[in-house]
């Protein structure tokens, strides 16, 4: 899976250059960094593992959101309308403990939560004032290919028989699911900048070793972007 999506980035991208020289004329490589803010504990899917785990363990929801970095190929289709394709990258590790269970020597039980996506988009904004203002509000969507990862690792409580074990879960895969942005940038010859919200909705299945059946991969995403503008 991971090949065919790398595969369809590819040729998203050839298909990109193959464009009419007008408006390739017109490209604009932009560059977001920000934060990943993932949906709260009550708008996540049911099933999902980090609701069954926090019966369990101490941590919150916000302790997931973290840092992350997008790369993104925009090219105009006339005035109004931009076509893109990206790639980003966020990770965060959550320490955590059992909030009820201890060792018999009273040290804590302690894990790490982690969680890694790396969402492949292919998107169209709608730019209502032009391409030729200096200041470019937008809005738009598209699909994202969300390569992700998560695992949970260190000690937990059998209790069946009350021991504690030492193990590392892990569970990653490809999941696809709609994105849905807006932002503002101002617009120079050479770049731009400006700021974005982001949200995408995605949810996987997770194998029987972990006490949730899926993983809820949907969020917001806050950002600064910088675009680098060639080729005019």
């Amino acid at each position: 899976m991971a090949k065919r999506t790398a595969l369809s980035f590819l040729l998203a991208c050839a298909g990109m250059v193959a464009m009419p020289a007008t408006a390739a004329a017109q490209q604009t490589l932009n560059f977001s960094l920000g934060g990943f803010v993932p949906r709260g504990f009550d708008a996540r899917a049911d099933g999902d593992v980090l609701v069954e785990d926090r019966n369990f363990l101490l941590f919150e929801m916000e302790d997931f959101s973290g840092g992350s970095v997008n790369g993104e190929w925009l090219i105009p289709l006339g005035e109004y309308f931009e076509a893109g394709a990206g790639i980003g990258f966020y990770r965060r590790t959550v320490p955590t403990i059992y909030e009820d269970f201890d060792e018999d020597d009273g040290t804590e039980i302690e894990q790490d939560l982690r969680l890694r996506l790396v969402p492949v988009t292919f998107t169209v904004r709608v730019l209502p004032l032009g391409q030729s203002r200096s200041v470019q509000p937008y809005i738009g969507g598209g699909l994202g290919i969300f390569n992700w990862r998560y695992s949970e690792s260190g000690e937990f409580v059998d209790f069946n028989d009350g021991t504690v074990f030492r193990e590392t879960y892990v569970a990653d895969g490809n999941e696809t699911g709609p994105v849905a942005f807006g932002g503002i940038r101002f617009a120079a010859d050479a770049f731009s900048v400006g700021g974005e919200v982001r949200y995408h909705a995605a949810e996987a299945d997770l194998p029987v070793e972990f006490l949730g059946p899926k993983i809820d991969l949907g969020g917001w995403t806050y950002a600064f972007t910088l675009g680098l503008r060639f080729g005019r």
